[in-house]
């Protein structure tokens, strides 16, 4: 099968120079799991998107990203006289790219069914066959979107029941856009709930193009459902995001494959990374925000006073924003407020400890992590103090420190540890 390709297609792919974001993201893997960096919602000039497959593998690539889903609107064709309708073949170039250029790249095969009724737009990804999907609700999808006059119920299903049938993860994208059907104000509708009933619905978009969503993270703690954040690109995603990072749905997967990723997303261990945020239930977040850290905790002599001094370093690229407070006094930092910065040593100086204890409670507020749409991480931890060193060594773990992802490895490092 032959396909013309439009020029502007062919420029963006080929010969657009790569620009790196302001940073490349990275992000500890947590116990028991590796963290991949993915994004489950992109589209290219197959439907409505302006770039070619090709484009988005350099893209992902340039991002350090670890999956991509090209999810293609099963109803809308951007360029009909160009590109002949076939909906697998945008996953088919993505992937034979990835192949040779993709540095480990995975390319998950996805669509978005697009009604604009209920239940409105849906990602099906680790789909067998796209064109198998049917679209008898739709009069015209050829440069322009015009559905059935009324279209039926059984019309609207059938994608969804294909794509059961197939064996796909269905999501549910951007609740709540402004143009859907005015009259109906539920946005989690009777063909949601039928959905969700039938095993089909599985997760929800907590943040798409960059933007939060709250009713979208209530849906998620309501009904269960694994959490997404993706672009939903249709162009290049350097223009939009250049000076943060892509947003990306965090997957936490026993290894770096497409059956990993697919048993996280059945489980629900994922996390939102959305601008500065982590959105996540409980054990993700925690174990994340954990994974993040090393810290210890040493008495020191000021002045002939004992001090506590501990040392947190950051190893991951998100800046936590936290509140901390200890059992005894924290030095220097209003109400235990501070910013532990991306690969950098933060250092709490905890007074009046009189008492020397052998033992000093921590606890944190994380107000950059989301556990519920009300409710930051909170975490509790009690660190074992270690007697004083000298002050060359000291000198020597700071200077180690500053230049190293990792703290030293010494027989005395002391871990964090959860009462």
């Amino acid at each position: 099968m032959k396909f013309k390709i439009p020029a502007l297609c062919i420029g963006l792919s080929f010969c657009l120079p790569v620009a790196a974001q302001r940073d490349s993201v990275s992000l500890p893997d947590i116990p028991g799991f590796v963290t991949l960096k993915c994004d489950f919602h992109l589209h290219t000039a197959f439907s409505d998107g302006h770039v070619w497959p090709t484009f988005r593998v350099n893209e992902a690539v340039r991002d350090n990203m670890d999956a991509i889903s090209l999810t293609e609107h099963i109803d809308y064709e951007g360029a009909p006289d160009e590109i002949q309708r076939n909906y697998n073949r945008s996953y088919e170039i993505a992937l034979e790219r990835a192949k040779t250029r993709g540095k480990g790249l995975l390319i998950i095969k996805g669509a978005e069914i697009s009604p604009r009724v209920p239940p409105y737009h849906n990602n099906a990804i680790f789909l067998k066959d796209i064109d198998a999907l049917p679209i008898g609700y739709m009069k015209s999808g050829k440069k322009q979107f015009v559905m059935q006059d009324k279209p039926t119920k059984e019309q609207l299903m059938a994608p969804f029941l294909e794509a059961q049938k197939q064996g796909a993860f269905v999501f549910y994208n951007h609740p709540g856009y402004s143009w859907w059907d005015k009259k109906d104000t539920n946005i989690f509708t009777s063909f949601h709930q039928e959905l969700y009933d039938k095993g089909i619905l599985r997760g929800v978009e907590v943040a798409n193009s960059g933007r939060y969503n709250i009713i979208a993270h209530r849906l998620a703690m309501k009904y269960n459902l694994t959490m997404f954040s993706n672009t939903d690109e249709h162009y290049d995603a350097y223009a939009r995001y250049e000076k943060t990072h892509r947003p990306m749905t965090l997957v936490f997967a026993r290894e770096k494959s497409e059956k990993a990723i697919r048993e996280a997303l059945d489980t629900r261990r994922t996390a939102v990374y959305v601008d500065d945020y982590i959105i996540a239930r409980q054990p993700e977040a925690e174990a994340l925000f954990k994974a993040s850290l090393s810290i210890n905790a040493r008495y020191a002599t000021r002045n002939g006073e004992k001090i506590i001094v501990v040392s947190i370093f950051n190893r991951s690229s998100v800046p936590y924003r936290t509140r901390f407070s200890a059992d005894h006094d924290i030095e220097d930092y209003p109400l235990g407020e501070l910013e532990l910065k991306p690969f950098d040593t933060t250092r709490l100086t905890i007074t009046a400890v009189w008492n020397k204890p052998d033992r000093q409670k921590l606890k944190a507020v994380v107000s950059n992590i989301a556990v519920t749409p009300d409710e930051p991480l909170q975490i509790e931890f009690l660190l074992p103090v270690a007697d004083e060193i000298s002050a060359i060594d000291s000198l020597k773990i700071m200077r180690y420190n500053a230049h190293h992802a990792n703290p030293p490895k010494r027989p005395d490092d002391i871990s964090l540890i959860e009462r």
